[in-house]
């Protein structure tokens, strides 16, 4: 191996931990071989296990044993081919055992021995050196215990573990050495063998300490993750966000079928990439996929956002994984999707546009100081008291919280309907902040904004857009919700966008005499001049200039249809899923009306589209099996109210449908696999700003990535124990203490 000698047994220590690389869903390379091609056998893999792994760069097999030791032992059984050229004579199972060899003198089985030898420390000569009694051993476990809790707390609350001194005389230490004192002073018997009562070598609280008790938490959760998953398909979320240090990192979600049936999209852990280019992600993926053996081969959906890095045809990371696993299908993320076509209508319609670039100056004015938002947080409370006294506001827990106005952004979900609601619940305190500083501001440019926003707010326009826009935001904040859910299957989501459409639609036909009664209440309400519809209308931009239309036309015409048409059209625009031809098959499964789309011919097709999935002997299988399963699915009562797949595939576990009907029920886990919105992404990164805060902006990032995995996966971390860890943390370096 090429390493100083002295690092020799840590790394092989390392390998032997992680255990050979064996890709059970890699699609194994056709090798000529005599007369015919042959490839590499999963099933030796269960055969094999302890040792045979394989190299899918160079598509052959190796000996982990023997390589590990290659250059303590000469003559290796079956000259150098399980060591540096690879084993690739498929035709020849037979050499596998032969490698093997009989005891006492294989090679490999002297190799195999040794990494026993090695990863038995009770054998090291640290521990003959240095053999413990039992009083040892069972004081190292308690204060090995006391050191895990402490850090189970802090990974669960996403907390920080130093702090800025640590020396004696330093009045707080951080939070491990805090909590693990503290622990102390509620425990004798912990108190009696940590901190000051340890040995000095042997306290348990260095920072290396630390970081390998996160990682071995860590390192179990992403291993319950991989036994969630097995040997089965899965979806790829991928995502990428700067942190606190400008460092950016990418975030990856697998998406997957549990063997409960439920749909489940799990974390994996954030990989720092130098760069964003299709290429940079692609190599971060191999390397993060080789790190626990598993094959991209098995990836069935890929769901990212829409930059041209993630989504390209040709050079994108989207087109990358496909060349590697053609039936991994883009999605492009529902929620993001729909965000830009909010965004969209926000910017291509000029008085919308205008409309909320006067909210943007107003939460400019409103909130450029300290001083004006306690004013802003006053008022709010003083009106509030009127309402209560008056009987027009209820009181209770939860209610009557103090709110501000939000900023709306164009990465935000759902930010430009949240910004409106508070707007218009808030109208008289925003009027009352804007007349103060119309009066009492220090700077003249800040006086003419807050007495231009003024006249703008008192306007039938500020009224009628405000409301217009409210209905349409409050239908797709809604969906932008609902698409967030992580057990979101693809159909129910395309269902919810063609619902909202026709929402959009019904809005559109007849919308207008509740949209206009309710401007004319809120008109009333905060004395806004109402306009006359019939009346002429008059172009404030240029009021000498005849338009020659009335009012209803302007805002009816003109305002309110054209901006649902452009809605419409870019819902149309943007979410073109539905007319692909994988789409269309999958509505075949849907459970809806008791299976009323079940189309045999198209989930044939469908079936098809996974070649990888499906041979052509099961496909001749499904076709058969598909006659019996509707049949037996309509039959059963237990499947009338089933409305969504998620649903559905739960349901045929607990009925042992799946048991019945196999083939059905994984071309039912293909579809559900496909990712319909990259939230659960998203969402880690929130937590990553939780984690690596400011005060905490020197973490590295294989900490960062640790300490995120116990975070946002807080159900598996709860359900790891001591004991786990403590094993893996006994295997992952050499102990002074062995337990």
């Amino acid at each position: 191996m090429d390493y100083p000698a002295n690092q020799r047994d840590e790394v092989r220590r390392r390998y032997l931990t992680k255990g050979p690389c064996q890709p059970y869903g890699h699609k194994f390379k056709q090798i000529s071989k005599g007369s015919g091609t042959r490839r590499f056998n999963p099933a030796w893999f269960d055969q094999y296990g302890s040792w045979l792994e394989y190299s899918i760069s160079k598509e052959s097999a190796f000996c982990l044993y023997c390589y590990l030791f290659k250059d303590e032992i000469r003559n290796q059984g079956g000259s150098d081919a399980f060591v540096k050229e690879g084993f690739n004579s498929w035709n020849k199972p037979e050499r596998l055992l032969t490698h093997m060899g009989k005891p006492p003198n294989s090679c490999h089985i002297i190799a195999a021995q040794k990494c026993e030898d090695l990863m038995n420390q009770h054998q090291s000569i640290v521990h003959a050196l240095f053999k413990q009694d039992d009083k040892v051993k069972n004081e190292y476990r308690i204060r090995l215990n006391a050191s895990i809790d402490a850090s189970r707390f802090l990974l669960r609350q996403g907390l920080p573990f130093r702090g800025h001194g640590e020396k004696e005389e330093d009045a707080n230490k951080g939070n491990f050495l805090q909590l693990l004192k503290y622990t102390g002073e509620q425990n004798d018997v912990i108190s009696k063998v940590i901190l000051k009562n340890a040995p000095g070598n042997n306290q348990m609280i260095s920072s290396k300490i630390q970081k390998d008790i996160v990682h071995s938490f860590a390192e179990e959760v992403r291993q319950a993750i991989l036994e969630e998953i097995g040997h089965g398909v899965f979806g790829l979320l991928v995502d990428e966000s700067a942190d606190v240090s400008h460092k950016e990192q990418m975030g990856v979600v697998f998406r997957f079928v549990d063997k409960r049936g439920a749909i489940k999209e799990r974390f994996i852990g954030v990989v720092h990439v130098k760069e964003t280019s299709s290429l940079t992600l692609k190599s971060a993926i191999d390397d993060l996929f080789a790190r626990y053996g598993m094959s991209i081969t098995k990836v069935r959906g890929q769901g990212y956002d829409g930059a041209s890095n993630m989504r390209g045809e040709f050079n994108g990371l989207r087109s990358l994984v496909a060349r590697e696993s053609s039936s991994a299908y883009y999605v492009h993320c529902f929620a993001h999707q729909l965000q830009l076509v909010v965004v969209a209508v926000a910017k291509k319609h000029f008085d919308i546009a205008d409309f909320f670039y006067m909210i943007s100056t107003l939460l400019n004015v409103v909130g450029a100081s300290c001083k004006r938002q306690d004013m802003f947080r006053e008022i709010q409370r003083e009106d509030l008291e009127k309402r209560i006294k008056s009987g027009d506001a209820k009181t209770g827990t939860g209610q009557n919280q103090e709110c501000s106005l939000s900023r709306p952004a164009t990465t935000r979900w759902g930010s430009h309907h949240k910004t409106l609601l508070r707007l218009e619940e808030l109208f008289s305190t925003t009027i009352k902040v804007l007349e103060y500083v119309q009066a009492e501001g220090w700077e003249d440019l800040q006086k003419r904004q807050a007495c231009g926003l003024l006249k703008y707010f008192h306007t039938f326009d500020c009224v009628f857009y405000l409301h217009l826009m409210l209905l349409i935001l409050g239908l797709t904040a809604n969906l932008s919700l609902t698409l967030q859910q992580k057990d979101q299957d693809i159909l129910n989501a395309m269902s919810l966008v063609e619902s909202t459409k026709r929402q959009l639609q019904k809005l559109r036909d007849d919308g207008w005499d509740s949209l206009m009664a309710k401007v004319a209440s809120f008109c009333k309400k905060h004395n806004v001049e109402m306009l006359i519809m019939e009346e002429d209308f008059v172009d404030l931009r240029n009021p000498r200039k005849r338009t020659n239309i009335s009012n209803m036309h302007q805002y009816k015409v003109n305002c309110f249809c054209t901006v649902l048409d452009l809605q419409i059209q870019e819902f149309n625009d943007r979410f073109t899923e539905v007319t692909t031809d994988l789409l269309i098959c999958m509505y075949a499964l849907s459970p809806v009306d008791s299976f009323h789309g079940f189309d045999k011919e198209k989930l044939l097709r469908l079936a098809k589209l996974y070649p990888d999935n499906f041979s052509y002997g099961e496909l001749l299988s499904l076709e058969q099996q598909l006659d019996i399963y509707i049949d037996n699915i309509r039959r059963d009562e237990r499947f009338n109210s089933v409305e969504n797949l998620g649903d559905f595939s739960c349901l045929m576990v607990k009925t042992q449908k799946h048991l019945a009907h196999p083939l059905v029920y994984r071309l039912l886990k293909l579809v559900l696999t496909l990712p319909v919105a990259t939230a659960s992404v998203e969402r880690s990164f929130s937590a990553m700003k939780l984690v690596k805060t400011a005060t905490r902006n020197r973490i590295g990032d294989q900490f960062l990535s640790d300490c995120m995995v116990c975070f946002i996966e807080k159900e598996l971390f709860d359900s790891i124990s001591n004991e786990k860890v403590i094993k893996r943390f006994q295997m992952m370096n050499e102990r002074r203490v062995v337990l």
